[in-house]
C-alpha cells in the first residue's frame, strides 16, 4: 500500500505519479501486479453525493477546496497506469482529510523462489539504476514557482510515470542478487538498505549517475526538500563516507527523495553489460552501472562515493 500528498497541481499526472509508485512496490519484488485498490481522501459532503463507483474508489481530499470532476482526473490517471500494468482495478475506499492524498494498494504475484529482497547482493556485483535521480528537488522547485511546469512536463514527468514492468522483465532473465526501488530515502538510503540485509557495502560511482535535467541547478540555487534533512540525519548513524571533492549540491543529490524511482539491481559483474544492452533495447534508456557491492571486514555498513 501507498500513497502521496500532490506532488503537481495537474491533477492526472498526479494519478499517474502515485500509481506508479504504488506499482513499484511490486516491481521491485520481481513480481506481477494482479490488482489494485484505490486509496482516497475526499470530504465527506462530496462523498455521499458522489455515484456508488465513486464512493468505492479511494482517494485523500481536502474538504470543500477541490471538486469531484478533479478527483476523476486523478482517478483517471491511476486507472490508465493500473490497466498498462496489466491489472485490474477492483475498487476502493475514500476518507476525509484537509490535504489531498492519493495511492493504491496493489496485491501480485511472484514465483516462490524468485522472489527479489534487499537481501542476497554479493562482493563484486554490479549495481544497475533504470531510471534518473533529482525528481524531489525538482517537484519540490515547481510548487514553490522556481522551475517551470512546462519543463517538467517535458523532461521529468514521461519518466516519473514510467513503470518498471520493463526493467523488471528485462532482469529476470539474469541472475539477480537483490533488488531494491529508489524511494524517499535517495539513492544512499536505497544503498544502505541493501547493505544492511545483505552484509554488504557499497562503492558509487558518482560520474556514473543520471539525473534528470535541472536537479543540480536546483541544489545549487539553494532549493531543496524537508526530506534532504531527514536522509542525513539516516545516514549519519552509519559509517558513510563521501569524497571530499563533491560540491554541496552534488552531494545533497544522493540525500533527494525519490517518487516513482527507478530499480537499483545487483548482480555479478559478467551479466551487467548484456543486462544494460537488453534494458536499453527495451526502452529503459536512463539505465547504467553506478558501481559495485564491497565487502566489509566489520559490523559497519560503509558507503564510498567516487
Amino acid at each position: 500500500m501507498s500513497f502521496i500528498t500532490q506532488p503537481v497541481i495537474e491533477p492526472y499526472w498526479f494519478g499517474q505519479i502515485a500509481a506508479a509508485n504504488a506499482l513499484a512496490k511490486i516491481y521491485a519484488s520481481g513480481g506481477k501486479p494482479v490488482t489494485a485498490l484505490n486509496l482516497v481522501m475526499f470530504p465527506n459532503n462530496q462523498l455521499s453525493k458522489g455515484t456508488l463507483l465513486e464512493v468505492l474508489r479511494l482517494a485523500m481530499f481536502p474538504s470543500k477546496q477541490l471538486d469531484v470532476g478533479i478527483l476523476k482526473e486523478i482517478l483517471r490517471g491511476g486507472y490508465d497506469k493500473v490497466t498498462e500494468a496489466g491489472a485490474c482495478l477492483a475498487g476502493g475506499h475514500s476518507v476525509h482529510d484537509v490535504e489531498p492524498k492519493y495511492g493504491l494498494c496493489v496485491n501480485g504475484v511472484v514465483h516462490p523462489e524468485r522472489i527479489l529482497t534487499h537481501a542476497g547482493a554479493l562482493p563484486g556485483d554490479a549495481l544497475i539504476l533504470t531510471k534518473p535521480l533529482g525528481s524531489g528537488v525538482l517537484l519540490a522547485a515547481v510548487r514553490a514557482g522556481k522551475y517551470p511546469l512546462k519543463k517538467l512536463e517535458e523532461e521529468v514527468l514521461p519518466l516519473l510515470v514510467a513503470l518498471n514492468n520493463k526493467a523488471m522483465e528485462t532482469a529476470l532473465a539474469f541472475d539477480i542478487h537483490a533488488c531494491a526501488e529508489v524511494s524517499d530515502t535517495g539513492i544512499l538510503g536505497c544503498l544502505l538498505n541493501i547493505g544492511h540485509a545483505s552484509h554488504v557495502g557499497a562503492l558509487l560511482k558518482y560520474k556514473e549517475l543520471a539525473f534528470y535535467p535541472g536537479a543540480a541547478e536546483m541544489y545549487q540555487k539553494r532549493v531543496t526538500t524537508d526530506s534532504n534533512r531527514s536522509n542525513r540525519a539516516l545516514l549519519a548513524q552509519h559509517d558513510l563516507k563521501i569524497q571530499t571533492s563533491l560540491s554541496a549540491a552534488e552531494t545533497e543529490l544522493l540525500y533527494d527523495p525519490q517518487t516513482s524511482g527507478g530499480l537499483l539491481l545487483t548482480l555479478p559483474q559478467s551479466q551487467a553489460p548484456e543486462l544494460l544492452a537488453a534494458l536499453h533495447e527495451n526502452g529503459v534508456k536512463a539505465a547504467s552501472c553506478i558501481g559495485r557491492i564491497t565487502d566489509i571486514t566489520d559490523e559497519s555498513i560503509e558507503i564510498k562515493v567516487e
